[in-house]
C-alpha cells in the first residue's frame, strides 16, 4: 500500500481503531492551525493589506478547494480550446509543481499533447509569467491553472471545481482532510463546476447543489462529467473503447484521484486484475518500471493502461513486451453550457469584439 493510500485510509476509514482515533485527533489539531493560517492570509488579501496585481488582459482562474483529483486538467483544456476556437491568443499559466529537473510537469505535458498550439508558462511567480505572456507572446487572455489559492495575480473570472465523488475532502482542511481552505472560501468563486456527476446518483448531486448554495448563495453552478473517449499511445495511435470490453487489464497511475481512473476503466467493461498507485505527480524511476514489468510478466493481464498524464510522464512507449496505452478523458457538460459560454464571452469581451467588427464591416 502506497503512502497516499495509507493516508487516505487514515482520514477516511472506519474509526473503531483507538490508534487511528488518536492519530486523527492529532491531524485535527494540525488542521485547526492550518485553517487559521490560511484564513489569516485570505483576510490580508480581502482587506487589501496584501496587494493583488492586475494585468491588462483578462485572466480566467480554474482551481479547486481540495487537493488534486477534481478533473481540473480536462476542464482547463476545454476552456483553452473554447478560447482558441474563437481566435483568442490564449496562454496557460501554472506553478509547475512536480516538474523534473526544472522542466514541465505532467499536467503541462498533457496539456501540450491536447493543445500543442497553446503556450504554457510554468513559474511559481504567476505575475512574472503573466507579464511575460503579455509582452513576449502577445497573449490576449490568460488561463491560470490551479489558481484559486494563488491570490496575488488578479483575475476576471474565478472558476472552482468540486468533485462530486468527494466534494469537501472528508470535511476537514489539511491534514485531517483534503481541503486547502475552509468551505467559506468558495464565496470567492464566480462559477462552481461540479465534476464527475455521472459517478454519483442524481439525488446526491441535488443535495450537493443545496449544500453549495448554502455556502455560496446565488453563485452559478454547472455540472460536468468526465467521459472516456478512446485509448491513445505515445505514437499517437488510437484504439476504440470497445477494445477494453471483457479484457483483463493492469493499470498504473500517479494522480490525485486514482479511484476515479480505475472506475472509468471498469465502467467500460474491463476487469482490473492488477494495479499500481503512485503519489500524485510522482516521478517514475527505473525501479518503478522494473516493478511494473514484473507485474505484467507474473500476472495474466492482457493490456497495460495508465492515464494520459502518466503516459507523457513515464517517457517510454512500452514496458518490457507490453505496450502502454492511456485512457483519454474529455469534459462533457451536463448542464449550464449557456451559463459557461456567457461568462467566458463576457470575461474576454467577445461580444464587444464581434459588434465592433460588424460596425467596421458596415
Amino acid at each position: 500500500m502506497s503512502i497516499q493510500q495509507t493516508y487516505l485510509r487514515v482520514i477516511s476509514g472506519p474509526t473503531w481503531n483507538p490508534l487511528l482515533i488518536l492519530l486523527r485527533f492529532g491531524l485535527w489539531i494540525l488542521s485547526l492551525l492550518y485553517a487559521l493560517i490560511v484564513t489569516f492570509r485570505n483576510v490580508l488579501f480581502d482587506f487589501g493589506i496584501k496587494r493583488v496585481i492586475k494585468v491588462p488582459v483578462p485572466v480566467i482562474s480554474v482551481g479547486n478547494i481540495t487537493t488534486g483529483g477534481t478533473g481540473k486538467t480536462p476542464m482547463v483544456a476545454w476552456i483553452a480550446k473554447w478560447l482558441r476556437d474563437r481566435d483568442q491568443r490564449v496562454t496557460l499559466l501554472s506553478r509547475g509543481y512536480g516538474g523534473i529537473d526544472g522542466g514541465p510537469n505532467d499536467e503541462a505535458l498533457e496539456l501540450y499533447r491536447r493543445l500543442p498550439d497553446v503556450p504554457h508558462l510554468q513559474n511559481p511567480d504567476r505575475v512574472t509569467s503573466a507579464l511575460m505572456a503579455i509582452e513576449e507572446l502577445e497573449a490576449e487572455v490568460l488561463v491560470l491553472d490551479d489558481g484559486f489559492q494563488h491570490r496575488r495575480l488578479g483575475r476576471n473570472l474565478e472558476i472552482v471545481l468540486i468533485d462530486a465523488t468527494c466534494p469537501f475532502g472528508f470535511g476537514y482542511v489539511l491534514p485531517r482532510g483534503l481541503m486547502r481552505e475552509p468551505k467559506r472560501g468558495l464565496r470567492r468563486a464566480d462559477l462552481i463546476v461540479i465534476t464527475r456527476v455521472a459517478n454519483v446518483d442524481t439525488e446526491y448531486v441535488t443535495q450537493l447543489e443545496n449544500r453549495i448554495t448554502a455556502i455560496c448563495g446565488d453563485t452559478p453552478t454547472i455540472k460536468v462529467s468526465h467521459e472516456p473517449t478512446r485509448l491513445v499511445n505515445s505514437s499517437g495511435n488510437h484504439l476504440p473503447l470497445v477494445s477494453l470490453q471483457g479484457r483483463r487489464i493492469a493499470t498504473f497511475c500517479a494522480i490525485g484521484n486514482p479511484m476515479a481512473f480505475e472506475n472509468s476503466i471498469q465502467s467500460i467493461g474491463a476487469q482490473i486484475v492488477e494495479s499500481r498507485q503512485f503519489p500524485d505527480h510522482h516521478v517514475f524511476t527505473q525501479d518503478d518500471i522494473d516493478s511494473l514489468e514484473s507485474m505484467m510478466d507474473d500476472g495474466d493481464a492482457e493490456m497495460l493502461i495508465c492515464t494520459c498524464k502518466d503516459l507523457v510522464k513515464v517517457g517510454i512507449d512500452r514496458i518490457g513486451d507490453h505496450e502502454i496505452w492511456a485512457l483519454e478523458i474529455e469534459v462533457v457538460l451536463q448542464s449550464g453550457e449557456d451559463t459557461l459560454n456567457a461568462m467566458l464571452e463576457q470575461t474576454v469581451g467577445i461580444n464587444k469584439l464581434l459588434q465592433s467588427a460588424e460596425v467596421n464591416d458596415g
